[in-house]
């Protein structure tokens, strides 16, 4: 039954890719893949195609990279590959009725969070920056609003003190397989649950905006830990030094007891020492371990501190 099943599948970034290939090697006729555009990247603006296209294009997949998915030309495209169910992982674009109402098994989602906690669009990087001890992935039907369809099955992901959305990402992305996997083939035989949402537990994880990385230094140092390490290692945290973005891409919190306490404004400069740059916080101080100047390429703060550029007593902004 497999290879007659006609699947689309629909994914942008590296999280999405071992969903396709799950599908692949357990022998699903993948019939297209729609995707993002390719974008410029890098300093060069180098027209990149989506990690997604780069693994569909290796197994000679036809592929689809429409600006907006609901344009009745896109939709039009899309219903010749006549899917009879479709697969989303982190496409990037919502659905249009007329693609929801497509595929006979309807459209699955591979969501990164606990629904209905966390829907939208960066429920691995918001749960990190709100401090979270746990998420994981929920396989959902797709409905017109926003991750509010039914859901299929869960499975739970715990957060580690030193995680980043990085290595976050790459846990929920091999998790989503897999769950995609063990559910699949239930679904396909009308046995699969169908559990709806309850709409008073719902939180919301919207696209992080360029407020959301710069850093407060009023708040605590766990929260500015959080911060840092659920911007890594995409966008990146920041602060301002003599007026400059100065990106932090490393930190860690002192040890009980072992946080300075003082006086000093938060985001004064305390010390530069091979160890890295000690900053006053809300409620003691945080240690930065990576850094990058404006212009520069990241470093070990050490490295920085070794050059003498900035003093103890720096207020950043």
């Amino acid at each position: 039954m497999k290879d007659e099943i006609r699947i689309v599948f629909m994914g942008t970034p590296d999280f999405a890719v071992p969903t396709l290939e799950a599908l692949l090697e357990d022998g699903y006729h993948v019939v297209g893949v729609v995707t993002q555009p390719d974008k410029p990247q890098g300093r060069k603006k180098i027209m990149t195609p989506p990690p997604v296209k780069e693994a569909a294009l290796k197994h000679g997949l036809p592929v689809m990279q429409p600006q907006r998915l609901r344009l009745p030309e896109a939709v039009a495209e899309l219903a010749l590959w006549e899917p009879d169910v479709i697969v989303t992982a982190a496409y990037g674009q919502i659905l249009p009725k007329a693609v929801l109402d497509m595929p006979q098994f309807g459209c699955l989602n591979v969501h990164g969070s606990l629904l209905p906690r966390y829907r939208g669009g960066a429920p691995i990087q918001r749960a990190i920056i709100n401090g979270e001890a746990m998420t994981g992935v929920t396989l959902m039907y797709m409905a017109e609003g926003l991750d509010t369809g039914d859901m299929i099955a869960k499975v739970e992901v715990p957060i580690e003190p030193e995680d980043t959305s990085g290595t976050v990402f790459a846990k929920l992305s091999s998790a989503g397989a897999q769950l995609l996997r063990e559910q699949l083939p239930l679904l396909l035989a009308g046995e699969a649950e169908r559990t709806p949402q309850k709409e008073d537990e719902a939180t919301y994880a919207p696209n992080l905006t360029r407020e959301d990385e710069k850093i407060d230094w009023q708040h605590s140092s766990q929260a500015i830990y959080n911060r840092i390490r659920g911007l890594v290692p995409f966008s990146g945290a920041f602060t301002l030094w003599e007026g400059n973005v100065f990106k932090i891409w490393g930190a860690k919190v002192p040890n009980a007891g072992q946080s300075s306490v003082g006086s000093e404004t938060p985001g004064t400069v305390l010390k530069l020492t091979d160890e890295g740059i000690e900053v006053r916080t809300g409620d003691g101080s945080i240690w930065l371990s990576e850094i990058q100047p404006a212009g520069k390429k990241a470093m070990a703060a050490g490295q920085f501190a070794r050059g003498g550029q900035m003093k103890p007593g720096t207020v950043l902004a």
